[in-house]
């Protein structure tokens, strides 16, 4: 609507610059609210003192760059009250309990909906969603743990992140497919063409792909030109030992972690927009996680879609864990 919007205004002649500065102003707001949030929270933590390092999430309501379907823009609300739901406990796994906030602090959303409503385009969306995720690591000991939204966000985070930190990162990849075309249906910035913008823009040093079931032509010849490690379900029996004890990070500045929820088979996930069959099982990918020796710096959940989980909120759930659990290897 945004776009429509900023044409109409174009055709009755309002100026370009007092439409300009009509945007910068909304997204200096929108900055300010993050950068505020960020540095609130990283003063709590700061005094409290003993953190090297705390999750602190932050939303990416993004979904119009899906090839399929937009619900994956509602998803960080549902998320995050998965995350506090009555049904379960706030331990992890490993012991560690979200309700300190030295484990786990919350910055809000990147207003994406708003900022689109003002014709913001895609050029300047992904650099404020950069932005954002600068203004999260400025307030030692933050990281951000990114709530998508579709995969489209991967690549202006991991673009914050390398930069911010100065050099290439690890990256593990879960998903069901490796989102590496070129420019899908001619979107350069589609939830399918993330990873190629990341590996074209020297972000990432190894890429490790893991549950990859729906692969093309230009997706496997894509993953040999930047020299991807990929890792197909139907090897997986071969390849466990190895996912199952991962070492990553060293020599590069850490380890980026991107869990698509789709890389989950669909009897654990349904409520995905693109559901294909033969995946990992929720166990499988938590012994990836749990196993990694690495220093995880940053990390997002995706493509989870709140209008296709209709089987009581399970995925919610599903993703909430993922969340969960990843939380739990950024905090130390």
């Amino acid at each position: 609507m945004g776009i429509h919007y900023l044409q109409k205004l174009k055709d009755a002649n309002v100026p370009t610059d007092l439409i300009e500065k009509g945007q910068n102003r909304v997204i200096e707001a929108s900055l300010t609210l993050i950068r505020e949030r960020a540095k609130l929270k990283g003063e709590l933590l700061r005094a409290l003192g003993g953190v090297v390092a705390s999750s602190s999430l932050l939303g990416v309501p993004l979904g119009h760059n899906s090839s399929f379907l937009q619900g994956p823009a509602f998803a960080p609300p549902r998320i995050r009250e998965a995350i506090w739901c009555g049904s379960t406990n706030p331990s992890t796994e490993e012991g560690k309990d979200l309700n300190d906030p030295r484990v786990l602090t919350d910055v809000g959303d990147v207003p994406v909906q708003e900022l689109r409503d003002c014709g913001v385009d895609d050029d300047r969306l992904m650099s404020i969603i950069s932005e954002s995720v600068k203004l999260v690591m400025e307030q030692e000991p933050l990281r951000p743990l990114v709530l998508g939204g579709d995969h489209s966000i991967s690549f202006p985070v991991v673009r914050a992140v390398s930069e911010k930190l100065g050099g290439p990162v690890d990256i593990l990849h879960l998903d069901a497919h490796p989102d590496i075309y070129h420019a899908f249906e001619g979107n350069k910035y589609s939830h399918a063409s993330s990873f190629a913008r990341i590996m074209e823009g020297g972000y990432a040093r190894r890429l490790l792909q893991v549950g990859i079931r729906s692969i093309t032509e230009e997706g496997r010849e894509q993953g040999k030109r930047f020299g991807v490690e990929q890792y197909e379900m139907r090897t997986f029996s071969r390849d466990r030992q190895l996912l199952e004890n991962l070492k990553l990070g060293e020599g590069v500045k850490g380890v980026y972690i991107s869990v698509d929820v789709d890389c989950l088979d669909p009897a654990f996930a349904p409520g995905v927009s693109h559901i294909e069959p033969g995946g990992l099982s929720f166990r499988d990918v938590l012994n990836i996680l749990h196993n990694l020796k690495g220093d995880v710096v940053a990390a997002d959940v995706v493509e989870f879609n709140p209008q296709r989980d209709t089987v009581d909120g399970m995925t919610a759930m599903v993703a909430a864990k993922l969340v969960r659990e990843l939380t739990a290897k950024i905090s130390k």
